[in-house]
């Protein structure tokens, strides 16, 4: 079957998230690999789509119980939805930095099955921190802030996809997408991203400013840290990076610098 232009799209829809995605199941699988390298400009569309879900159910919640319920509820839901994707690298990525000495001994303890005390303690601490920015979030602010922050955390997962390998020997489905990935992909998914963070940039400029900031010192520093430790970059790596990026825009936008 032909890959068309329509199912990279597609594609990032159902690596990224549960949602189910009809019309993929005849592809070949030599043209779900070039689909899925090329779906990668398409990530922030996908987190734009489970921002879009989240603050729906964050919203119709909030409205039946206190935010702080609201906020959980919300949790519970989106983790449902992306099969706590992000969640599942956040927890390996901190026990394999945390635990690790060799870029082969990470390597080896992210790709374990069991959680340890530093992935533990990262994953309590980062959705506690997410939890108390949604809760902590304006009104006015929640909906954009949501839907930016779940299409930013994808596009910023691209960037280090762009400008890092694979480490040496290390093989899968996302090594194969970090080595088809370049500037191209990283173009598309700055452009599919850009209308989910219009709303912020015009809602509140100085806070989206701060986040673009934000985001290029995180960057600088992530991909310094991953070659030094690592050689390179892997899928649970860009796992937290989607994180990461979600903090920062929500940190950003509950932030009260500059005061008004």
């Amino acid at each position: 079957m032909t890959l068309r232009w329509w199912m990279p799209p597609l594609l990032a829809i159902q690596f990224l998230t549960r949602i189910p995605v009809p019309g993929l199941s005849r592809l070949h699988s030599d043209d779900v690999a070039a689909g899925l390298v090329r779906a990668v400009g398409w990530f922030p569309l996908a987190g734009g789509l489970v921002g879009a879900i989240s603050a729906a159910v964050l919203v119709l919640t909030d409205g039946l119980w206190p935010r702080a319920v609201a906020v959980i509820i919300t949790l519970i839901v989106e983790a449902r939805l992306t099969g706590a994707f992000h969640e599942d690298a956040v927890a390996d990525f901190c026990d394999g930095f945390g635990g690790g000495q060799t870029p082969t001994r990470i390597h080896e303890i992210m790709k374990d099955s069991r959680i340890g005390a530093y992935g533990t303690v990262g994953l309590n601490l980062a959705i506690g921190l997410r939890a108390a920015l949604l809760w902590a979030l304006p009104a006015g602010l929640v909906v954009p802030a949501l839907i930016a922050s779940a299409s930013f955390g994808r596009w910023l997962a691209v960037v280090p996809k762009a400008l890092l390998s694979s480490p040496p020997g290390i093989e899968g489905v996302a090594s194969e997408i970090v080595s088809g990935t370049g500037a191209r992909q990283l173009a598309v998914a700055s452009l599919v991203a850009f209308p989910f963070l219009l709303p912020i940039v015009w809602l509140r400029p100085e806070a989206a400013l701060l986040a673009i900031i934000a985001a290029a010192a995180f960057i600088w520093w992530f991909c310094r840290f991953l070659m030094r430790h690592l050689g390179g970059v892997t899928g649970d790596c860009l796992g937290f990076a989607v994180y990461s990026g979600q903090l920062i825009v929500l940190l950003c936008m509950t932030s009260t610098w500059p005061a008004a």
